[in-house]
């Protein structure tokens, strides 16, 4: 005859539930069978308490990565709180990443939908055919023919900028110059209209900005990991400034798009991209329709951080690292001084003659890993990189900087070398698989290649115009 649990004396049932209790902990700290190797899991938290460790140790996330690839290989798994992620570093496997359909997902959670009030929209983490809907649309406005009128427009705006600066005789810190210029170019095709340098929106909107992209974890963070803790320990979990932080930007990019919905519009002749969208949420406004306000919204918020803040970065470390090598910035100014002269200045149509600039550009792309890890994955069913099984839902990391930082391919990875990029006459070499800067597929999102480009002529109006020193 079988004993009922609830005839069990205390001490019984205790040690039951006891045993019951550590077989589920010790299930939960088990991984999965050919699991990629990585450090070990805790239960409930998984391997989160090591990686902060380590991020103490090593200063960044990527950083960590390299770190794990050295000690376990090429494919390293780990498990953040209740999340699998998966990191792949080097040419093979972060390949198999970009290329593969298995990991065309987007990462799904708390974090990634706080972000996009509660759903999953946008642009960034978003899969399947809203996002090749919302892809299409996007570029289709992001590349009008202006665009190159409004970056020589803001080139010119930021060399006088940089002029007034410049006569007082004090340092121009290079940091964030760009940032306005950049911003304008971007906003200009958002909202058909540009910022001025003295707009008192500007410093809070740039700081909000800079803000949100310095604290944002790829794989989503401990938020995404845990987000009970929001409840707990708001702040040191990063919910207190991320919804402070969405809150600044959702009431900026609102107000926008309700004085856009305030004004009278000519059909078919959308000054940007919030009229175009204004205008389709009315030619398919049924429900259901991923043309909605919160989904603009959401998109608004994806391009300026996907735009603004990459293409304003990636100028900064070209300033810093033209001031860490004259030698190169001279000849850069050589180029420019053979090609442009002194009599004009650089325009877009000068970018197919001035070839060593392109490669100092490029190699700030490569050295300055803005992106290092890219736009995260998720597995959309049972996939394996290399020989090892990823579980559907893993969050997958292509570990681009691993790439680029390649020592047995670059040879010198840690040396600014723009010549690396040009073959013996002088001319671009064929595009190197061991380039890939934006990733590829799905990986590459916003901007592209050829939008960063016109982005990056501030450069050569400044090149042409100024010389750059450190402050000492």
């Amino acid at each position: 005859m079988a004993l009922a649990v609830s005839s069990l004396p205390y001490p019984s049932l205790t040690l039951l539930l006891l045993a019951v209790v550590v077989v589920l902990l010790l299930l939960d700290a088990s991984k999965p069978r050919d699991f990629p190797p990585g450090p070990s899991w805790l239960p409930v938290v998984g391997a989160y308490p090591q990686l902060r460790r380590l991020v103490k140790k090593y200063g960044f996330l990527h950083d960590v990565w390299r770190v794990l690839a050295a000690q376990y290989g090429p494919v390293v798994g780990v498990r953040l709180g209740r999340n699998r992620v998966v990191v792949a570093s080097g040419l093979v496997a972060v390949r198999e990443v970009l290329k593969h359909a298995d990991f065309d997902g987007r990462p799904d959670g708390f974090f990634f939908r706080l972000r996009c009030f509660g759903e999953r929209l946008g642009i960034v983490f978003t899969e399947g055919d809203h996002w090749q809907e919302q892809r299409r649309f996007s570029q289709r406005l992001l590349r009008r023919p202006d665009v190159e009128a409004h970056v020589a427009e803001e080139a010119a705006e930021l060399v006088a900028a940089l002029r007034a600066q410049a006569a007082t005789a004090r340092p121009v810190p290079m940091c964030r110059a760009f940032d306005v210029s950049v911003l304008n170019v971007l906003w200009a095709r958002l909202d058909g209209r540009r910022f001025r340098r003295d707009d008192a929106r500007l410093d809070s909107l740039l700081h909000t900005l800079h803000d949100c992209f310095r604290e944002t974890d790829v794989s989503g963070g401990l938020l995404n990991q845990m987000p009970f803790l929001r409840f707990v320990a708001p702040g040191r979990c990063g919910y207190t400034s991320t919804l402070r932080n969405l809150r600044t930007l959702w009431g900026f990019l609102g107000e926008t798009v309700a004085e856009h919905k305030q004004q009278t519009l000519e059909p078919g002749k959308p000054r940007g991209l919030i009229d175009a969208f204004l205008e389709e949420m009315k030619l398919t406004g049924r429900e259901g329709s991923n043309f909605s306000e919160k989904q603009l919204l959401s998109l608004l918020l994806d391009l300026f951080m996907a735009g603004a803040e990459t293409t304003s970065n990636t100028l900064g470390f070209c300033v810093m690292f033209l001031l860490q090598h004259p030698d190169v910035q001279r000849r850069a100014q050589d180029e420019l001084d053979r090609v442009v002269g002194r009599e004009r200045d650089p325009s877009l149509e000068d970018r197919d003659q001035l070839l060593y600039l392109e490669a100092v550009l490029m190699e700030t792309q490569r050295l300055g890993n803005i992106a290092p890890v890219g736009v995260p994955h998720r597995a959309v069913r049972n996939a394996k990189i290399m020989e090892f099984v990823v579980p559907k839902d893993t969050i997958v990391l292509a570990n681009l900087m691993s790439v680029h930082m390649d020592r047995d391919h670059w040879g010198d990875p840690e040396s600014f070398r723009p010549e690396r990029f040009l073959d013996e006459t002088g001319s671009l070499k064929p595009p190197s698989k061991y380039f890939i800067p934006f990733g590829v597929g799905m990986s590459s999102i916003l901007p592209s290649q050829g939008d960063l480009g016109k982005c990056k002529f501030p450069i050569r109006f400044k090149l042409g115009i100024f010389a750059s020193y450190p402050y000492r």
